[in-house]
């Protein structure tokens, strides 16, 4: 790898790190570098996954103001990421590569479609207040470790998903419930990470520049997400991964 490529991946990781814990966005700007680098589907995703731990680790370093109090509801919730993140990691571990070479197009498009059509995250707030009051749903946990499972498979957009359910399903407003979701997104990437490191061709080279950026745009994003509307970003993004799933498609179905 060049000075060139770890420039790239290192601002690929501070961008992945302040989409990640602003939006839950991180894997559709750092998944690309990896693969501009010229890493296989599998070896990025891999190499992505365990770089993305440091996002979570700055993001939950970052945002204990919006945890305080949310500790009994974090614990059920921690757990349900650690069991589907566990269960994703084993299932991208028995996909055959050609497999997931053509499944990606359709993850990243889907994962792109499910931000450009979802909900303002006040709105799914306001609608779990009115839903279902101070009291968490039954469905929640639930919910999260079916969000895991995608996660600790490929990841692009579980964050979007796992906001959305976060928000609709407590109430709370945006910054506390941001802050649950990279909590919990901590859990699944950290123990898929586990998992591919042990079992798993990481490219360390590239996840070595990637992690440190991760690292520095995570511990930003939380202070970002206080101030900075996210429409504008969560478009860019994912009119951006449209763009990506059409280009990988071609190379995998053409």
């Amino acid at each position: 790898m060049n000075a060139l490529e770890w420039l790239l991946l290192v601002l690929a990781g501070v961008g992945a790190g302040l989409a990640g814990s602003i939006a839950g966005l991180a894997s559709l700007v750092s998944y690309p570098a990896l693969l501009a680098t010229g890493l296989p589907p599998v070896t990025a995703n891999v190499t992505n996954t365990v770089a993305l731990v440091l996002t979570s680790v700055g993001s939950v370093s970052a945002s204990r103001p919006e945890l305080a109090g949310q500790g009994r509801r974090l614990v059920p919730l921690a757990v349900a990421g650690l069991v589907g993140g566990t269960a994703g990691a084993a299932l991208l571990l028995l996909t055959p590569a050609e497999a997931f070479e053509r499944l990606v197009p359709l993850l990243i498009g889907g994962a792109a479609l499910a931000i450009l059509l979802q909900r303002p995250p006040g709105e799914l707030a306001a609608e779990g207040r009115r839903l279902h009051g101070a009291r968490d749903p039954w469905w929640l946990v639930a919910g999260t470790g079916v969000v895991a499972v995608y996660g600790g498979y490929f990841g692009a957009a579980a964050g979007v998903l796992l906001l959305a359910l976060v928000l609709l399903g407590t109430g709370e407003g945006l910054p506390r419930g941001n802050a649950l979701k990279n909590v919990v997104l901590g859990a699944v990437n950290g123990v898929a990470a586990v998992g591919f490191v042990v079992l798993a061709p990481v490219a360390w080279s590239a996840a070595l520049p990637l992690a440190l950026g991760c690292l520095a745009g995570g511990r930003l994003g939380p202070r970002v997400v206080r101030r900075v509307p996210q429409a504008l970003l969560r478009r860019l993004i994912a009119l951006a991964g449209l763009g990506l799933a059409v280009v990988l498609a071609v190379q995998a179905y053409g």
